[in-house]
């Protein structure tokens, strides 16, 4: 396994794609490191009951956040090198369109959580200042474009500065015992200086004038509408779970739950950073050189899935010591649920991944079919195991969902069936020299 980390890291990327990777890996160890202490404390603060509340009404957040992004950021890295003369336009547009978008989502969610937890006034309160976060994390919009010069140091400085306010906020939190209320509305202050600094940094790289304009619009929605939907579906089977253990159990279920996906969490960073640095060279090679594009597609899901598989490992044999010591006994009830859903990543980003492929072989169409069938066998899949087996049952399904997601479902369509394949040659190490 070691000499498979080493390959990846010697030869699998270039020297663009590496110094990029570094990047925004070395902004989210630094995030990692400085959240991972706050985050800690204030668990342990809240306790499994309020944690899951806390948790709960994320699940609504992240749920809508992939329809306030409208589709737009699996194909904005592509809009940016097809056209560079417009690419003012798409961004200024594109604001504009999530910023509605989002006003919509928020509404949405408060709505939604005031009539399912109507007896609840905390709740809807925590669901209100949650909420504002979708306002600001249209700027997010920008890490597309420094994405698309290899230029993600700016935003990684930018989410590193964000993560130390966020952080002094939480720990003035704490040292002043403040309700859960206040703790909502953490994220909104994250998002708001992210939002601050990559504004000016675009502003300052000489970034093209922002403007609307109609027919971007529609030239951005007519080929992101596939993702909207497909948006939707993941978000159903990634955000369900929690909605449906405190519904069918209680919020310490979900706090059990949501502390696994944390722990789950706090690596994953590497995996996205590889995928954010590489797509643009899958992009490139698609218009010069099939045989390379096809080979770099393998060496990315090498990576993806040898390095979760590693860390999976890991977590099997160490989750149990690491919560005990670092959260406390209060938390040992998501040893198991840790257990099954750290193998849930490599699928998870399996799928990230192949988006690339999607856009540049323009089968955004299927997208609908794939995460709509998984979206439904998730909620089944919830439905049969939380009253069986609890947090660990809603852990099983998410696993059980993602296998279907990126092998059995596309394997059944016929245009998809190719990139399957790509996926079979990665895990068998064929092709990717």
């Amino acid at each position: 396994m070691c000499e498979m980390l080493f390959f990846i890291k010697r030869r699998l990327l270039n020297n663009k794609e590496t110094k990029n990777a570094t990047w925004i890996i070395g902004g989210k160890i630094a995030q990692m490191v400085l959240s991972f202490f706050v985050g800690v404390l204030t668990a342990r603060y809240l306790g499994p009951g309020q944690y899951g509340i806390i948790n709960y009404v994320a699940a609504y957040v992240a749920f809508f956040t992939s329809f306030c992004t409208l589709g737009i950021s699996s194909i904005i890295v592509k809009e940016f090198s097809d056209e560079p003369e417009k690419q003012g336009e798409t961004i200024g547009t594109t604001l504009i369109l999530r910023g509605a978008s989002s006003l919509l989502s928020a509404i949405m969610i408060v709505a939604i959580v005031a009539v399912l937890d109507h007896n609840e006034p905390t709740t809807i309160v925590v669901a209100i200042l949650s909420s504002i976060a979708l306002f600001f994390h249209v700027a997010d919009t920008f890490n597309y474009w420094f994405q698309s010069r290899y230029q993600s140091k700016v935003t990684s400085i930018a989410t590193l500065i964000a993560y130390a306010v966020t952080s002094a906020y939480r720990i003035v939190l704490l040292a002043t015992n403040r309700s859960i209320e206040w703790f909502a509305f953490a994220s909104s202050i994250d998002y708001l200086c992210i939002a601050i600094v990559l504004f000016a940094s675009y502003k300052k790289y000489n970034g093209q004038k922002l403007r609307f304009s109609w027919m971007a619009a529609k030239r951005l929605l007519g080929k992101s509408y596939h993702y909207i939907l497909a948006g939707m579906m993941v978000a159903i089977y990634g955000q369900t779970d929690k909605m449906m253990l405190k519904q069918m159990l209680s919020e310490e279920a979900v706090g059990y739950y949501s502390l696994a996906s944390t722990i789950n969490n706090m690596w994953v960073f590497v995996l996205a950073a590889i995928i954010d640095s590489i797509t643009p060279t899958i992009i490139q090679l698609f218009k010069t050189n099939k045989l390379m594009y096809e080979r770099k597609n393998r060496q990315l899901y090498a990576i993806v899935l040898y390095t979760s598989f590693a860390v999976a490992i890991g977590f099997m044999l160490l989750g149990k010591l690491f919560i005990r010591i670092v959260y406390g006994e209060a938390y040992l009830n998501a040893v198991e649920p840790l257990k099954i859903i750290c193998w849930y990543t490599g699928f998870s980003y399996l799928g990230v991944a192949r988006n690339a492929w999607i856009v540049c072989e323009n089968q955004q169409k299927y997208l609908k079919f794939i995460t709509g069938g998984a979206a439904i066998a998730n909620v089944c899949l919830n439905l049969v195991l939380i009253p069986l087996w609890g947090a660990s049952g809603a852990a099983a399904a998410s696993l059980i969902t993602q296998v279907l997601t990126v092998t059995l479902i596309p394997w059944l369509i016929k245009d998809i069936r190719p990139n399957v394949k790509l996926m079979i040659d990665a895990f068998l190490l064929r092709g990717i020299k």
